[in-house]
């Protein structure tokens, strides 16, 4: 039986209350050597990878994606698509008051930076309606920004074809937050000509498999765990006991 939400039918969802996960990204600028989509498919991947390991013992579904959330910060570069906050916000709570009419719980797997203040309102304001939603960011701990090493690596493991390895250059290299209050203030383009926060020199296909295993493992043992805290379901035994 198939493990994507569109694929199934009506009756084969009768008397089921699955955990659906839902995939959010972006279409936004990641420098000029990565898709628009960069967020949307590392997302879906580490989902995918996910709802395949936990399908063993766990009635789980992988909805689609959700490409336009709130991407402001990057409107100063052609071809980035944002809904804005209060948008994000409704699309957020609607699809997780229409899920759980159905089924049992509702994980939002995301994997911009930029939705998770809004995520966390909103899903915070689905559990106060008593609904078994809870979001989950990707992250990963010690990697850069935006469009550096750490996406470029996973894009190379994903889509090899759509990273433009001689157009590759770094942005800027301070931690983002030392440079939150002058992104905030103007925009990304201000801050980093060519959109990139980091540098991906040095990316690779092995070391992206690597970052996209871990953090499909650690969803993993969070599902299984599922320990919410204000909305968000915690990803670490450590995380748990702090």
């Amino acid at each position: 039986m198939s493990l994507l939400l569109a694929e199934q039918s009506w009756p084969d969802l009768e008397g089921r209350r699955p955990l659906v996960i839902v995939p959010f990204g972006s279409c936004e600028q990641h420098g000029p050597h990565l898709p628009l989509d960069t967020d949307s498919s590392i997302a879906t991947a580490v989902a995918w990878k996910g709802v395949r390991e936990l399908a063993d013992g766990t009635d789980v579904l992988l909805a689609p994606t959700q490409h336009y959330t709130a991407s402001g910060e990057h409107e100063g570069f052609p071809g980035t698509v944002s809904i804005g906050c209060d948008a994000l916000h409704l699309l957020a709570v609607e699809l997780g008051r229409s899920l759980s009419g159905w089924c049992g719980r509702v994980l939002i797997v995301n994997g911009h930076g930029g939705n998770n203040a809004v995520l966390a309102k909103a899903v915070a304001q689905l559990r106060d309606e008593r609904r078994e939603v809870a979001w989950w960011p990707c992250a990963v701990q010690g990697g850069d920004a935006h469009a550096g090493r750490t996406e470029t690596s996973m894009m190379m493991a994903l889509r090899p074809l759509s990273v433009r390895e001689d157009r590759a250059r770094a942005g800027r290299t301070e931690p983002v937050r030392k440079l939150m209050g002058e992104l905030e203030r103007n925009s990304v383009r201000a801050v980093s000509p060519n959109g990139v926060l980091g540098d991906p020199s040095g990316a690779s296909a092995a070391a992206g498999e690597r970052l996209l295993n871990r953090m499909a493992a650690e969803l993993c043992t969070a599902v299984h765990s599922w320990n919410v805290r204000a909305g968000r379901l915690l990803r670490t035994r450590t995380e748990v006991r702090s």
